[in-house]
């Protein structure tokens, strides 16, 4: 069944284009974007996942073979495909994925020559972005010009950040980054929301790390915590995620907390 044969939940809403960022590696970007989405198409909301990391990671996670793809996100933003010929289902029948290969890493650089090169992904996300209700983008650990497009496209930022030291080293530096694409590409680019990941309730540190985010964050931080869970890192060898793998495990709990947190929010 394709992309358009799946009606959104609600066509008359505006779409809600997140891109799910840290520029800290291993914070939980690419789970977030599969377990979010699957809890959110539970929740009967269509969504696309750009996978905009030439990692893949959110590509395989989702049971998605990048050996035998034709085609990815990188023939659209330097080769002039179109983003409805690049989506592809998903385990879970209301998301949708635009993978990634690691053919992407040579993007930033063959980006640079391209005219009004911040805003190509905007404008590929807006030819389908009426057909979904969210769109996630999973953006890879840098502020480069991949980043820079993932920003220019979204109108929030879902920022995930592990319970662990130093856990706002970066963050600052992404804000910055924030406040110069809004004063001058995207005017409505602001926090979404912030997700405290790889919780641990029995440290001392992860609840003084989630008071210490708090503080920063203040109402932008989730009331959802993810806690550190084994089925959760097992679930994308699967390909599947934590809600199909392990319906009942703490994490699919979660994740079902985020995206009714989510849905709250707008």
């Amino acid at each position: 069944m394709g992309y358009k044969d799946v009606k959104r939940s609600n066509p008359n809403k505006q779409t809600n284009v997140l891109a799910i960022i840290n520029q800290k590696g291993g914070v939980g970007k690419s789970t977030t974007a599969i377990n979010l989405s699957a809890a959110l198409g539970e929740e009967h909301k269509k969504c696309l996942v750009i996978d905009f990391d030439p990692q893949g990671n959110t590509t395989s996670g989702y049971g998605i073979d990048k050996d035998v793809l034709e085609h990815d996100i990188y023939d659209a933003l330097l080769e002039g495909y179109s983003m409805s010929e690049l989506i592809v289902e998903t385990p879970e029948p209301r998301v949708f994925v635009v993978p990634a290969t690691i053919q992407l890493a040579g993007a930033e650089i063959e980006l640079v020559s391209k005219i009004a090169r911040e805003s190509i992904l905007k404008n590929l996300i807006a030819e389908v972005k009426d057909e979904f209700d969210y769109v996630f983008i999973d953006c890879p650990p840098s502020l480069g010009l991949l980043t820079i497009n993932a920003l220019s496209a979204a109108n929030g930022l879902l920022i995930p950040i592990q319970c662990e030291y130093y856990a706002l080293e970066g963050v600052t530096k992404l804000l910055e980054s924030m406040k110069l694409v809004k004063s001058s590409l995207n005017p409505s680019l602001d926090v979404f929301g912030v997700l405290m990941t790889m919780y641990d309730k029995r440290t001392t540190l992860s609840n003084d790390v989630v008071a210490e985010v708090k503080k920063y964050f203040g109402n932008k931080m989730f009331k959802t915590v993810i806690p550190r869970s084994v089925k959760i890192s097992e679930a994308p060898s699967h390909g599947l995620p934590i809600a199909m793998y392990s319906a009942t495990n703490k994490g699919a709990i979660a994740y079902r907390g985020l995206a009714r947190e989510v849905i709250r929010r707008g």
